[in-house]
């Protein structure tokens, strides 16, 4: 295979947000791989790929690729929500329920706030 260029590069990742938006979540991460290979540093493709994995119903890989976002950016609200839904989905609420209230107090949107259900009164 030809070597990737940083163009290439960015034209496989906006090919996979376009996959992932045509719900294609396989084919985005198989483009997303070769992109993060060359660019591990890269944030925001291993959130796309994470996203992808939850979209395949692939939760051990989704979990630790948004493990690594936040482990660069902990204060990625969106992050820990998706991180949430991930765990949720693997059945494990009590660990799901702390990243819910995380992104509730980064982020208070309407969503984020209802799913870490604040004991109120």
């Amino acid at each position: 295979m030809p070597e990737r260029s940083p163009e290439t590069h960015i034209i496989d990742y906006r090919a996979a947000e376009q996959l992932l938006a045509a719900r294609d979540p396989r084919g985005a991460v198989k483009l997303l791989d070769p992109v993060i290979a060359a660019h591990p540093e890269n944030t925001a493709a291993r959130l796309l790929r994470a996203r992808a994995f939850f979209a395949a119903a692939q939760l051990r890989p989704a979990e630790l690729e948004f493990q690594v976002v936040l482990e660069r950016e902990p204060d990625n609200a969106f992050a820990h929500f998706a991180l949430a839904r991930t765990l949720e989905r693997a059945n494990r609420s009590d660990e799901a329920q702390r990243h819910f209230r995380l992104a509730a107090a980064l982020d208070p949107r309407p969503d984020y706030v209802a799913a870490a259900r604040f004991e109120t009164g």
